[in-house]
Formats: structure tokens, C-alpha cells, sequence
């Protein structure tokens, strides 16, 4: 929880005291299904929820906007962005059954009524949204096929509407599409060792739909 205060200092007493809940409700799930690594959950505000809130710093979502996380796993990055965003509507979903069915329960936990998870592969999943939010799924010009048609077209918030993605630009094979990115260092808003060469993606829609038309 000192790193959640430390970045963000402008939480209010209900977000503080849900972020405190994340460590002991994911110990307790995670004994039940692998959500995370298990080697992994005492760095789980280190490797999980610090990660998923850096798209909280290149973006401050709008009341009302509605947001689609792919393949959420064990609820990442969505579970902490809809602590973030209690006016954001948010939709999870991934082909996991039993991690979909944690991760349901985590969210009746935490008290959150501005999230949903179901089972669902990105293919199944006919909802339009703001944005859809990864976390290293896939390469992301494969990931981005996928869920294109998932995406608004017209959006109101600063950002465009589009995916943000916590990647990197390694595996991307198009460099039309790896010219269209706008990339996010997260060494910029976090100081430790962790986040050292790490990365946020955002590819607009709009930009995309216009100037590449081999996807």
C-alpha cells in the first residue's frame, strides 16, 4: 500500500481501503486458483497493480466511458483501474472459467458496482467500447486485429479512443502499424528497478482505420 500512496496521493478513504483489500483477498484466492504466479503475490502491488495503474497516468478516463479488458487473467488491469474509475464502466472477460469466476468474487469483495467479468474470448465479444485495455496478450498489431471492431470510433475523452496495451514493441511485425504507436515509458511515473524498460501502448483507432489498411 506505500507504493499505491506514494503515486497516488489523491485517493479517497473508500479507494485506499480497497486497494488494502487487494493483497489479502488475492492470497486467499490464489491458494484456490493460480490467478498469478505464485512466486509472484507478495509483489503484487509491485508486478500487478502498479502496472495496471500506469494507464491511470497517461490517461484520466471520463465519467462514463466504457473500457473492454482482454485475456483480464486474474482481473489485471482492470480490477485496479475500476477502483481508480468508479464512474467507468468496466467489462472483463477471458477463456479461463475458474479465473473468471475468482475474479467475479474478488469484485463482490471489493464492493465494486462498475464491474463485470464473464468468460468470453475476444472473438465472442459483441460489446463496443472506449477503449480495450492487454496486458501482454499477444503481439500487439495481432492483438489489436482482434478487438478493432470492439472499439468506438468516436470518443470523448483526451485520448483517442483505441487500445492501450502494457507490452512492448519488440514483436510487432508491421512497421506501418509500429509507426502509428504512441508509447508510454513507465519508468517516467514509477522510480523502481521493476519498471525499468516497460511499456504502455496506446494505438488509436481513428488513426489506424485510416492510414493502414492491410489489418
Amino acid at each position: 500500500m506505500f507504493l499505491i500512496k506514494k503515486y497516488f496521493p489523491n485517493l479517497n478513504n473508500e479507494q485506499l481501503e480497497q486497494f488494502d483489500k487487494l493483497e489479502g483477498i488475492y492470497k486467499k484466492w490464489n491458494e484456490k486458483v493460480n490467478l498469478i504466479s505464485r512466486k509472484d503475490i507478495d509483489s503484487l502491488y509491485l508486478h500487478h497493480v502498479l502496472p495496471s495503474l500506469s494507464i491511470a497516468k497517461a490517461v484520466n478516463f471520463k465519467s462514463g466511458t466504457r473500457i473492454l479488458d482482454v485475456g483480464t487473467g486474474g482481473g489485471f488491469p482492470g480490477v485496479p483501474l475500476a477502483i481508480m474509475f468508479p464512474e467507468v464502466q468496466f467489462c472483463l472477460i477471458d477463456s479461463i472459467g475458474k479465473k473468471i469466476d475468482a475474479v467475479n468474487s474478488i469484485i463482490e469483495e471489493l464492493g465494486l458496482e462498475n464491474v463485470k467479468a464473464k468468460k468470453a474470448r475476444s472473438e465472442e465479444e459483441e460489446g463496443v467500447y472506449d477503449f480495450v485495455v492487454g496486458r501482454a496478450v499477444s503481439p500487439l498489431d495481432v492483438f489489436y486485429k482482434k478487438v478493432k471492431d470492439n472499439i468506438k470510433k468516436e470518443g470523448f475523452n483526451e485520448m483517442e479512443n483505441g487500445v492501450l496495451y502494457l507490452g512492448d514493441t519488440g514483436n510487432i511485425k508491421k512497421k506501418d502499424f509500429l509507426d502509428k504507436i504512441q508509447v508510454f515509458n513507465l519508468e517516467n511515473y514509477f522510480e523502481e528497478e521493476y519498471f525499468r524498460g516497460r511499456k504502455l501502448l496506446h494505438c488509436s483507432i481513428d488513426k489506424l482505420l485510416k492510414e493502414i489498411t492491410t489489418l
